[in-house]
């Protein structure tokens, strides 16, 4: 579901700018045959590479059946991602076909990270609560019932923290500043190291009991839902 809003979301903003989409649709039976035996890697780990060139070697694949000479993601635009670790997978899949680039630039400057959101709030988008992957859905809902955080709603008008559109840019990039993202990724490794053991997990959790990503001044928890 999550998938498919996202991507509905991507065809109604083509439209208004008179973009052709072209849908290469998501194999869920592929990307779980890829990530076997990863289920419990960190954010930005393996897994994550993995995610990321599947999608990269089938946008390279389909530029090069197509005469395109260029290839970019969006995926790069966000600090809740490893720009390098993005761009290393678009690298990879453009060098296997003639005529193919990937075109790399630092989207994550806090200029650009401003710009991102003032057109997300323009435009009205939905504001995603994780990055889309199921394991990252499990974790994150981990993280947020250990911080007494309510559970990640998937559609509807309402989120499960904070805001169901984007609205405010320069909330919005304040909940992707630098320091968010880092303490988010720390606690993330802390987790995965601990890897499917119930009972691990459960007292690493416990660790952040109470310990709030971000307090606003009203008292909010914001900083979570904004992938």
């Amino acid at each position: 579901k999550e998938y498919e809003i996202r991507k509905e979301e991507n065809k109604d903003y083509c439209k208004r700018l008179n973009i052709e989409f072209i849908d290469v649709d998501y194999d869920v039976e592929n990307w779980y045959s890829r990530m076997k035996g990863m289920e419990y890697d960190p954010e930005r780990g393996t897994r994550c590479s993995e995610c990321f060139d599947m999608r990269m070697e089938r946008t390279a694949l389909y530029a090069y059946e197509h005469g395109m000479h260029a290839i970019a993601t969006t995926n790069s635009t966000s600090r809740w991602k490893d720009r390098k670790q993005v761009d290393d997978s678009g690298f990879r899949a453009a060098e296997k076909y003639d005529g193919v680039t990937y075109w790399s630039y630092n989207w994550q400057s806090d200029e650009m990270t401003l710009r991102k959101y003032q057109i997300s709030a323009n435009e009205k988008f939905y504001k995603q609560e994780y990055c889309g992957c199921s394991y990252s859905l499990r974790d994150s809902n981990d993280w947020r019932k250990a911080n007494g955080i309510p559970k990640i709603k998937i559609g509807g008008e309402t989120a499960g923290l904070g805001e169901r559109y984007f609205t405010d840019p320069l909330v919005d990039a304040a909940e992707e500043s630098q320091d968010v993202v880092d303490e988010f990724f720390a606690q993330a490794e802390e987790l995965a190291k601990v890897g499917s053991d119930r009972n691990h997990r459960k007292k690493t959790l416990e660790l952040y009991q109470n310990r709030r990503k971000h307090e606003a001044v009203d008292g909010t928890t914001s900083g979570l839902n904004n992938w």
